[in-house]
């Protein structure tokens, strides 16, 4: 059975901050739902080959088709995505250019539920991805976007273990010319009180939207239930 709230994740880290707020926003819900690692499927970028306009079909041969009868079916989305070199990453950008099947004359997406979370070090450069993201959903696919959760990530070079000695490294351009690794823990969302508040509220309104759709479904096909 397809889920009724379809989670993704555009991070490729294991079990990463934007992984857990999406999975605790999906957890919220109540409702059954369905989590998805954007890096551990096949996704490509759209290739514009318009073989979907008649049908809202992607005709690509990959893992897409599949996922988007789980989009199609499911009442909301949540979609977590971070952004390296101050964009949103590949993976989710690929997953966003594919939702250009499901537009076509009939709009698939029109009215569904959605959230993002965005993980990120640079404010404008999140501030640029939310804009972008708040324009892809609301005004090209007509989704109902709940909120718009800010994520603050960790710096990679935290974290490789060359970070003190790599002349390359953004710990000294970042911290200061004398800082270290080891004084910069890792940065959990948990930790992140407000946002994960947040997360855990739109969550459960999407639970109560969702509950409320269905009665009232139920209410036209049979109105004296």
């Amino acid at each position: 059975m397809n889920p009724v709230v379809l989670g993704v994740s555009g991070s490729p880290i294991k079990n990463s901050n934007t992984d857990r707020l999406v999975r605790a926003i999906l957890d919220a819900t109540g409702q059954p739902y369905e989590f998805v690692k954007l890096s551990r499927i096949n996704v490509r970028p759209c290739i514009a080959c318009k073989l979907c306009v008649p049908d809202n079909i992607c005709k690509v041969k990959d893992d897409f088709p599949a996922l988007a009868e789980k989009i199609k079916t499911a009442r909301a989305l949540v979609i977590g995505a971070y952004t390296p070199y101050k964009q949103i990453d590949a993976f989710t950008k690929a997953l966003l250019e594919r939702f250009w099947s499901l537009r076509h004359v009939n709009n698939l997406l029109k009215d569904k539920l959605c959230v993002t979370v965005l993980t990120g070090l640079s404010s404008g450069a999140v501030k640029h991805v939310n804009q972008a993201l708040t324009q892809e959903l609301e005004a090209s696919e007509h989704m109902e976007l709940l909120g718009q959760l800010t994520v603050r990530g960790n710096l990679p070079c935290l974290s490789c273990g060359n970070g003190d000695e790599c002349e390359m490294s953004g710990i000294n351009s970042r911290f200061g010319p004398d800082a270290r690794a080891a004084d910069y823990p890792y940065c959990r969302v948990e930790n992140q009180e407000p946002v994960w508040e947040e997360g855990l509220r739109i969550g459960r309104l999407i639970g109560e939207r969702v509950r409320n759709d269905s009665r009232m479904r139920l209410q036209r096909v049979n109105p004296g239930a």
